[in-house]
């Protein structure tokens, strides 16, 4: 039986058996891999830890055909404030449905899983809402899926001053409002957007409600392109509102 060894984020865990567990694990090394983890729901299991949400490990599998099999984990990271605080809890699930979203077994992987290392940080340590829109619009750049905060896409006029814009589903590129035809948005979501992508912008749009403006942007824009619900991210919302 062949093994491996990875350092991985754990995205997702679905019962199997009546102790047992199918984990989804993000990887730097492999990719997105599926893996069982056995005994995990008895009292007691020495690696139970690595079948808990947002386990960043060192995982050791054992392969066997196109299977694999967690036989040893060693934490990197217990990123522990995301369970003690419900607000920071959602955030950081709402970046695992994300990456799970937007990677697939066989493809490198390695860009979203730093992000999404990386915006689990963040969230223990600060903002969440800026440490979400921050991972997925580097998750959904790595995916395919950019998000473009540029001039207007039409005319090629400056958008930082407009108070009414458009947002193209199918482009991911903002228009003047007059110029498109896509859904209705503000100047105030288009600056948080270019704020957290590192660009010049409009200080006086930043605000915590733009924030939450921008990231149901994404929500909407993660559905379009991957009919991906992301709950999580819409909990997190509600319980912003």
């Amino acid at each position: 039986m062949e093994g491996i060894k990875v350092n991985a984020l754990m995205l997702r865990a679905v019962d199997y058996g009546e102790n047992d567990k199918i984990l989804t694990l993000l990887t730097a090394e492999a990719g997105k891999i599926s893996a069982g983890i056995k005994g995990v729901k008895k009292a007691g299991a020495k690696l139970k830890f690595a079948a808990q949400p947002f386990c960043f490990a060192e995982y050791i599998l054992a392969r066997r055909g196109e299977r694999y099999t967690v036989t040893q984990a060693s934490e990197n990271e217990s990123f522990y404030e995301l369970r003690t605080d419900i607000n920071k809890f959602y955030a950081a699930c709402a970046v695992c449905e994300g990456a799970n979203a937007l990677t697939f077994e066989g493809d490198d992987c390695s860009a979203v899983f730093a992000a999404a290392v990386k915006a689990l940080s963040q969230i223990c340590d600060g903002d969440e809402s800026e440490a979400l829109i921050k991972f997925f619009l580097s998750a959904l750049a790595s995916s395919g899926y950019s998000i473009s905060a540029e001039n207007c896409t039409e005319c090629g006029n400056p958008l930082c001053g407009e108070e009414k814009l458009r947002f193209d589903m199918k482009t991911g590129t903002f228009t003047c409002y007059d110029c498109g035809d896509g859904v209705g948005t503000s100047g105030v979501t288009y600056n948080v957007l270019r704020m957290c992508s590192g660009k010049k912008y409009l200080a006086q749009f930043i605000t915590p409600d733009g924030k939450k403006r921008a990231l149901r942007l994404i929500r909407e824009y993660l559905a379009y392109k991957t009919e991906a619900k992301c709950a999580s991210l819409s909990e997190f919302l509600r319980l912003c509102l």
